[in-house]
């Protein structure tokens, strides 16, 4: 089981969740996937809202988090930012870029904010969805549980740096 996932601590009670990963699709078309509420819900979430830089949205994901969020930075096809829970204890930023490799696209998410017991979960839980993502793209539904709970015990041991 190989690990895709980076965690790091930012504080003593703060830690950021780092994946990646690359996509045979074209930049554009990835960014599609990140950004059109439709194809969304095909992977991670369904995604409601003012879906404009400075729009609240609402968003329940596959992983059964569901909350609010506000769209800081949306410079297409290349980065997206977004506040989770903006305003409370457990408010988050979630930033994705992309980028061209030739004919294929990578696409790296970070998790900023996160309470350290629940980093690793977390890990995990980006890792599927990243895996998800994947599957959307060639038309296979998402298998975020049974990913998530195949991820989990390697996350439990991985290293946060």
């Amino acid at each position: 089981m190989t690990i895709l996932g980076e965690m790091r601590t930012l504080d003593g009670d703060r830690g950021v969740i780092r994946v990646e990963d690359i996509y045979d699709t074209d930049i554009d078309d990835l960014w599609q996937a990140c950004t059109d509420p439709e194809r969304l819900s095909r992977w991670i979430a369904n995604v409601s809202g003012e879906l404009t830089v400075g729009g609240d949205i609402q968003a329940s994901f596959t992983s059964t988090w569901t909350g609010s969020g506000r769209i800081e930075v949306c410079d297409p096809p290349h980065h997206l930012l977004l506040t989770m829970e903006p305003g409370t204890e457990d408010e988050t930023q979630i930033e994705g870029w992309l980028s061209a490799e030739g004919d294929r696209t990578r696409l790296t998410v970070e998790e900023r904010g996160l309470r350290l017991p629940q980093l690793r979960l977390h890990g995990a839980g980006w890792q599927a969805h990243l895996e998800d993502l994947h599957r959307s793209m060639v038309g296979k539904p998402p298998a975020w549980k049974a990913r998530w709970d195949e991820l989990t015990p390697a996350y439990q041991v991985a290293p946060i740096t």
